[in-house]
């Protein structure tokens, strides 16, 4: 078990006053089997006018409030102290094979397990791309058991897609993700998504936060080595294993089963569903957006 304090600052400078701001945030890391939230704080400047607090569909808590008075800096920082237990690995051998998991949620429109079900279908960023389904097949062969075939998709895709901050947006299609074979976190795990459900596999996205420096769960890993995506939001991919295993998660940007080094903060179908803060505005013409993200570990 690893414990965690968790700062996430985001701060907004606008170049002409806001008059009112109406905004939505995620970013309460998620309880859990494997995750306890123990101390929680969400900090707002201006101070809103109103907040309230609840849950979505996916079971993400939500944050929604409103600043009713003009401003020009609008900031968000969100503090947690989280427990993060590995999950107890189940063998790869021991896992079913991913026909097995595929068939048994086909059929009827009352499939058995609805909530992994629904995770099946294409999303409004995660489109079923030929290409990605294609390319996910390569790891899927025939009686390939869900967990190696699963693990190995995310090994490929660091090994093939290049890490390059900029190179992409949030909107960059699945389709250009996978004919150009760059981007950051959220690509590799659209691309993911995209490939899995192509093959029929339900997959979720999910967001959160990575330990700065990790012992890593491979054999192989070099000690304290830095992850890819640490010191900002994070995205990785939650793959489901059948009945008897459930939910497990592959980071593709890393080429790791997700044990201790990851908090998650949301679960959904794609960034969409995610977003850690959203909103709309009246005024502010330009502005200057600035993120920082500190995950200490404190054991």
């Amino acid at each position: 078990m690893k414990r965690y304090a968790v700062r996430h600052e985001t701060r907004y400078t606008y170049s002409l006053p806001v008059d009112i701001g109406m905004h939505i945030a995620r970013l309460s890391p998620v309880n859990n089997a494997l995750q306890r939230r123990i101390e929680h704080s969400l900090d707002v400047t201006p101070t809103p006018a109103w907040a309230m607090a609840f849950s979505d569909h996916f079971g993400n808590g939500l944050h929604h409030f409103s600043i009713e008075t003009a401003h020009t800096e609008f900031a968000v920082v969100q503090k947690t102290l989280v427990e993060v237990t590995a999950p107890t690995w189940t063998p790869e051998s021991a896992a079913p094979a991913w026909e097995t998991v595929r068939d048994g949620l086909r059929a009827d429109a009352f499939p058995e397990y609805p909530e992994a079900a629904e995770f099946i279908y294409a999303s409004p960023l995660v489109p079923i791309d030929p290409a990605a389904t294609a390319y996910a097949a390569g790891s899927f062969a025939p009686g390939a058991t869900m967990i190696a075939a699963a693990f190995d998709l995310a090994k490929r895709i660091k090994q093939d897609f290049a890490y390059a901050p900029g190179s992409t947006t949030i909107t960059t299609p699945v389709s250009e993700i996978m004919e150009r074979r760059h981007g950051v976190c959220q690509d590799f795990t659209h691309a993911m998504l995209s490939g899995l459900r192509g093959l029929g596999l339900p997959a979720r996205y999910v967001s959160g936060y990575l330990k700065t420096h990790a012992a890593q769960p491979q054999p192989d890993a070099k000690p304290d080595e830095k992850l890819v995506g640490a010191d900002a939001s994070h995205a990785w991919v939650s793959v489901w294993c059948g009945p008897e295993i459930g939910w497990l998660e592959f980071d593709p940007t890393n080429a790791l089963m997700v044990a201790e080094e990851h908090i998650a903060v949301a679960y959904g179908r794609d960034f969409t569903d995610v977003t850690p803060l959203r909103g709309l505005i009246t005024g502010g013409g330009g502005h200057t957006l600035t993120v920082a993200v500190k995950v200490e570990a404190l054991n």
